[in-house]
């Protein structure tokens, strides 16, 4: 276990020590979930106007249901039995560690809860939407997000990695529950989105990355 660790530590150590001014600025924006919303919105618009209430309910409480259970898993159960130090409190980083606006986060960062969330959230809307398109868009969001808290110094590849594991599985319970619910109330249920639906949402997405690098050039040379 120590042997992993310690190589889990070394490629942390290797990909937060790729670090530059705008970088700083642009990670930081990709970490804050207030700053994706417009694809948030786009969601919403293609839920409530084409899909109706009933169904952007079942989805938002779809949703809600994988961030309860990755974060509860995470934060309540995993964290404290493991209390596995973040590298931005570990004593033998200090020196190396590159942080972003003294930004350490708490204490302990096994599992991330960001990468549960994230890829939870990423992996049931992929399920939701049945696009290959747009679920390699969902994952190189989630993993955009994930990179920032290693760039950020919070976290281990290994808290990660695990985060993810996480939330997959919380997406996989969460979907078949949506599926089981989808045939007894089919009003409710039952989603499907059209291809230009579906392209709505990848075209918000590539917006929405766009526009929070264009934003980072701001920040830095201000």
């Amino acid at each position: 276990m120590e042997t992993l660790q310690q190589f889990d530590a070394s490629i942390f150590t290797a990909l937060n020590s790729f670090h530059a001014s705008y970088f700083d600025s642009f990670m930081w924006l990709v970490t804050k979930i207030e700053t994706w919303i417009p694809m948030i919105l786009m969601l919403l618009y293609l839920l409530y106007f084409k899909k109706g209430w009933r169904r952007t309910i079942t989805v938002l409480l779809a949703i809600a249901l994988v961030i309860l259970i990755a974060d509860r898993v995470s934060a309540g159960i995993i964290k404290p039995l493991v209390e596995r130090a973040r590298p931005s409190h570990n004593p033998d980083l200090q020196s190396t560690i590159h942080i972003v606006n003294g930004y350490r986060g708490g204490a302990f960062g096994f599992v991330s809860s960001h990468a549960a969330n994230c890829f939870g959230i990423a992996l049931l809307l992929a399920m939701i939407f049945k696009n290959r398109a747009f679920t390699c868009t969902m994952v190189v969001w989630a993993t955009l997000m994930c990179y920032s808290r290693i760039y950020l110094g919070v976290h281990y590849p290994g808290d990660i990695v695990c985060g993810a594991i996480l939330g997959f599985a919380a997406a996989w319970i969460v979907n078949k529950l949506l599926q089981w619910f989808s045939t007894k109330y089919p009003l409710w249920g039952n989603i499907e989105f059209s291809h230009g639906e579906v392209n709505q949402m990848i075209y918000a997405a590539v917006i929405n990355i766009t526009l929070l690098a264009v934003w980072a050039i701001f920040i830095t040379t201000t």
